[in-house]
């Protein structure tokens, strides 16, 4: 068994075994990287071209109920400054991300019991009647059904929900006793029934992660088929208990987005902010890598240092404008273009 083999075999077939899909990565080299990054690369363009689509990301409220143990804003951590957005504050952002060529909006918070169905499907409708040539994309974790049903007939497109764990003994060391791995698996079908975009993706170097892990990740992304994946490397926040382990790698994540890109080939791909802030150019080394999507902060300044999820977060600091312009500066350096475009997935 050669790593180029397998390589070349997902990139025909866009499929792999557990066992193939495991010896690339424990076997994985300088070499195979460059292989497996050329043929990402490929295929990203064969769908999309050198496009980059972004992503207006409004982080609308930090208070959370859930208590992940991760996250930086988990209910627990009494540090923080907690925030929420009004409508008119997140309207405003909008009016912003426009005017400079966003066209998908990313609302994201934690679960906030504050924002409930009417409050969300008003300020879905609002956006959606302003923005009639604008997806909008909602990560605001686990809801009943009939939530998802009701932002979606108000106008919401796509929904992020993270997986960050297919195992169910991993995902259980990872969060509070009240979360399964099993509702988070019938939130992510009911959004793909209702007809959203739906993004699904993990942490790489999380906690107690196996390689096994890593696999049945990439082979529950496979079977799902997810319009979009969000795979970053993990970096712990000082205020949680997992303060002192070590953060996820920019070269494994790299390499795992490859495979991500060549197993799933329309699937939408971001080059994360995480991959940012653990390496630098680290978005950049990410679309060399086949991703096609990068989502910069659109939040007002005022609270952009209050939403940290894990420590020293890339451009917390940076204007809106200022961090556009620097996305397609560094986009046009490596041969890519920032577009002002929807950028809906390929299928």
């Amino acid at each position: 068994m050669k790593s180029a083999d397998i390589i070349e075999s997902i990139y025909k077939t866009a499929d792999a075994t557990r066992d193939e899909l495991r010896f690339i990565i424990e076997n994985r080299s300088g070499e195979s990287a460059r292989m497996l990054y050329g043929l990402a690369r490929e295929r990203a363009c064969e769908y999309y071209g050198k496009k980059i689509f972004v992503r207006g990301l409004i982080e609308m409220t930090n208070y959370c109920r859930n208590d992940c143990l991760y996250c930086g804003i988990r209910r627990s951590n009494k540090k923080v400054q907690r925030y929420r957005l009004t409508k008119e504050d997140i309207m405003e952002c909008c009016r912003e991300g426009h005017s400079l060529g966003f066209r998908t909006f990313v609302l994201q918070g934690g679960e906030d019991m504050y924002y409930t169905d009417d409050i969300m499907t008003d300020i879905v409708a609002s956006i959606r009647a302003e923005y009639p040539d604008c997806a909008i994309t909602l990560s605001l974790g686990e809801k009943p059904r009939e939530s998802y049903q009701r932002f979606f007939d108000a106008g919401a497109n796509r929904y992020l929900l993270r997986h960050e764990s297919a195992d169910p003994e991993h995902y259980r060391r990872l969060h509070p006793a009240e979360l399964s791995l099993a509702n988070r698996m019938e939130c992510l079908r009911n959004l793909k029934e209702i007809g959203y975009q739906v993004g699904a993706g993990s942490m790489v170097g999380s906690p107690y992660q196996t390689v096994d892990n890593i696999v049945e990740d990439l082979l529950f992304i496979k079977e799902f088929a997810p319009q979009m994946v969000g795979m970053g490397p993990f970096i712990p926040h000082h205020e949680t208990p997992f303060a002192h382990e070590k953060p996820g790698s920019a070269e494994l994540t790299l390499f795992l987005l490859a495979i991500v890109r060549l197993m799933n080939p329309k699937v939408l791909l971001p080059a994360t902010t995480a991959l940012g802030t653990v390496e630098n150019n680290g978005r950049e080394m990410g679309v060399l890598a086949g991703c096609n999507v990068v989502m910069p902060n659109i939040s007002p300044m005022s609270v952009r240092r209050k939403y940290m999820l894990y420590d020293n977060k890339l451009n917390a600091d940076a204007e809106t404008e200022a961090a556009y312009e620097s996305v397609k500066k560094s986009m046009d350096a490596i041969g890519y273009e920032v577009v002002s475009d929807r950028g809906d997935y390929a299928g």
